[in-house]
């Protein structure tokens, strides 16, 4: 039987999960590779956090958007699961609507990290 728990997410761009762990100072190292859990069991993951402890976190395609994957009894991070879950959504929701709107000829004109942990995006484009 599996220890790994395996927690749906909205992310589906794998080029702003990274970008958004990075903002983090998550020391992630791209897969495929393998995510450690107890006594020895393994999980496919595109993303590894390797823990101090020897046991890792990931993050693993399921198709059709990226799971976080991890045995739990062993999370070994600064954050809850729910607050590193949380706090990396923030970050690739930041970086998927920079990337989108910059595709489409825009670019960030202001941005201001709110007393409530949002961060308010001005986005311009001139016309010319």
């Amino acid at each position: 039987m599996s220890h790994f728990s395996q927690i749906k997410t909205k992310i589906r761009d794998l080029t702003s999960l990274e970008a958004a762990l990075t903002d983090m100072d998550v020391n992630w190292k791209p897969g495929p590779q393998a995510v450690r859990g107890y006594r020895g069991q393994t999980h496919a993951a595109e993303v590894v956090i390797p823990q101090d402890n020897g046991y890792d976190v990931g993050f693993s395609w399921n198709g059709h958007e990226y799971s976080l994957v991890a045995d739990l009894q062993y999370w070994q991070q600064p954050l809850s699961v729910d607050g590193f879950v949380n706090q990396v959504t923030q970050r690739y929701a930041y970086h998927t609507v920079v990337k989108e709107t910059t595709r489409q000829g825009f670019q960030v004109a202001e941005e201001q990290c709110q007393q409530d942990g949002s961060i308010r995006l001005v986005m311009q484009r001139w016309n010319g």
